[in-house]
């Protein structure tokens, strides 16, 4: 029997009902922007890498308010959240090529949100053929490149 190991995994795992801190919230505030992986901002939002992604190039797109609902945002904030999304997905498209993505929005538990105070827009890159053997029976997601070099890579066709 061979063994995948992902030990990037584990910090995610054992706190994941644990932290009462929105990362969502004290990210931005930090000021890090590289180190926490933040690509691009506007006035109400900002797009951060998915620290546990889907697959490489995984966004997520969050105000800076800590809101839950779609019905929460201001009209301002909506744009400001297309307009990011609009700009990665751009970005993505030149920096990975993908032949899709999925854009989704889980609002509550039952929809799969792991953090439900929190309201995001996921975008995740796709290609034909990307759903193998490892995701559909193993439950398991096979990321070739790492955070960093994803950042970076999608860094240099945000600043355009």
């Amino acid at each position: 029997m061979r063994r995948l190991w992902a030990p990037w995994r584990l910090p995610y795992i054992e706190n994941a009902d644990r932290s009462d801190d929105c990362f969502l919230c004290t990210y931005p505030a930090a000021g890090r922007d590289t180190e926490r992986f933040i690509l691009a901002r506007n006035d109400q939002a900002f797009a951060i890498l998915n620290a546990f992604p889907y697959s490489n190039g995984h966004v997520l797109i969050a105000p800076y308010n800590h809101i839950a609902d779609l019905d929460e945002l201001t009209p301002e904030e909506t744009l400001a959240i297309w307009d990011l999304a609009t700009r990665c997905i751009g970005a993505l498209r030149k920096a990975l090529n993908p032949h899709g993505h999925n854009l989704g929005i889980n609002l509550g538990r039952a929809a799969g949100a792991g953090l439900e105070g929190h309201i995001h827009l996921h975008i995740v890159p796709r290609w034909n053929g990307d759903t193998n053997f490892m995701a559909t029976v193993a439950e398991t997601r096979v990321i070739p490149a790492s955070l960093e070099a994803m950042y970076d890579r999608l860094k240099e066709h945000l600043r355009e």
